[in-house]
């Protein structure tokens, strides 16, 4: 019996395509598809999950609970007193005055210097024998302070603490050696400080940590959370059983490779910029900390950075193509940015080939850019002449798409002949 044509039709429509018309036709179902499909790699990785929602907030929030006390208060320092006199006594007094510095007693040196090496104490200060006497009589004895130097920001701090509240004391006892030699009172204080100075913070007059250091910090933390998220999407790739297909998209390496991680970058892009912006929210309009420029600039220059990380994590994987190392590697690369972006120490001053590691890094870039908007209220003709130093980057693409054309189809290859060999049946004892 002969078929109408819509049966024909119809019977034309669900004839399914074969295995070489859907390589043909790889966006079948277009990059929605593809998006689609690491949609549902996401919802099936609580790992992936976890580093796109909960752990993101958490860090921040802690980091920040951590500064949250904007200044050090009451670091423990070491006191060694030898001359026991009014004069020691008087500058214990004024180190316990200063809320930096909490003045602890030891009996003697060397117990006070292994209390500093197990970080029970910050800092040592020792007042000399005869020490009231040496000064009363013209002599120049020397108070020794130490501090440990590996905690850069404490020992900074207590040095200038330490040094400003023994000045004090110490001007009190050169006023009255004056005043017992007959100089009028009205020029003790001229002769004391002939030249007085004043200092005056112009971006963080309140030497608030948070502003100063919080912002590097979250910023080191999110780009390492960016380059693992992004890092698992591709090493997932690996571990995908390639004879099988999704939607017509088949999960061979080399298969539409280049569409997939379109729709990486496509999916977590924005993703990872709301977190971005999160951050630049919390600091800036939550907490209030100082702010000359415009949010929207510095929205743009993380976005660039954050390409520029995909573009690393990418020539990382076509370069290794195994999950250990992809990981291990990157983890080894990003993981010191925080003390490479100069917030802390002066670049100028590292080795060379830290200076070469630290142009490597998208975070050391985008700081200063990140430092001119905050601080100096940069405008857009600044923050483009600073974006401009990524452009060593672009290199990257081409030397990417060369690895992934030579590379990839090697990894192919091994697989398939590890797939071959595991079904291979072992022979039985005794054949």
């Amino acid at each position: 019996m002969a078929k109408s044509p819509s049966e024909q039709t119809h019977l034309r429509e669900s004839k399914p395509l074969n295995k070489a018309q859907n390589a043909a036709h790889p966006a079948s179902s277009g990059i929605i598809a593809l998006v689609r499909r690491e949609l549902r790699a996401l919802w099936r990785d609580p790992w992936q999950l976890a580093l796109i929602s909960y752990i993101p907030m958490l860090g921040i929030l802690c980091l920040w609970w951590l500064f949250s006390a904007g200044l050090p208060r009451q670091l423990p320092v070491a006191i060694v007193d030898q001359d026991h006199s009014q004069l020691s006594r008087m500058l214990t007094r004024q180190l316990k005055a200063n809320p930096v510095t909490e003045p602890r007693s030891f009996t003697d040196l060397s117990s006070a210097v292994a209390a500093m090496q197990q970080a029970q104490v910050y800092a040592v200060v020792v007042f000399p024998h005869d020490m009231k006497k040496d000064l009363l009589t013209g002599h120049k004895p020397t108070i020794d302070v130490r501090y440990n130097s590996q905690f850069l920001l404490v020992g900074k701090l207590l040095s200038s603490q330490i040094q400003l509240s023994l000045g004090d004391g110490l001007l009190q006892v050169a006023g009255i050696k004056q005043l017992m030699t007959g100089t009028p009172k009205s020029q003790v204080a001229v002769n004391l400080s002939p030249v007085k100075s004043q200092t005056t913070a112009l971006f963080n007059r309140n030497n608030n940590y948070i502003g100063f250091l919080v912002p590097p910090v979250l910023v080191a933390l999110w780009q390492l959370l960016s380059m693992l998220v992004m890092a698992n999407s591709l090493n997932r790739e690996l571990h995908l059983n390639a004879a099988q297909s999704e939607e017509g998209i088949s999960n061979r390496l080399t298969e539409h490779f280049w569409p997939k991680v379109l729709a990486k970058i496509l999916l977590f892009t924005p993703i990872l910029m709301l977190q971005g912006g999160f951050i630049l929210a919390w600091l800036y309009l939550y907490l209030a900390l100082p702010f000359a420029g415009s949010l929207a600039l510095l929205l743009f220059a993380q976005l660039i950075m954050l390409l520029v990380v995909w573009s690393l994590v990418l020539f990382i994987f076509v370069l290794m193509r195994d999950s250990a190392r992809v990981i291990s590697f990157c983890t080894a690369l990003f993981a010191p940015a925080f003390a490479f972006m100069g917030i802390t120490f002066p670049t100028h001053e590292m080795p060379q080939l830290a200076q070469w590691w630290r142009l490597i890094m998208p975070s050391s870039h985008y700081i200063e850019s990140h430092v001119s908007v905050v601080s100096y209220g940069a405008a857009w003709p600044t923050l483009a002449q600073q974006l401009s130093s990524y452009w060593g980057f672009i290199g990257l693409l081409p030397l990417i798409y060369l690895l992934a054309t030579k590379l990839l189809p090697m990894t192919v290859k091994a697989q398939a002949e590890a797939a071959e060999y595991d079904a291979v049946p072992l022979p039985t004892k005794g054949q």
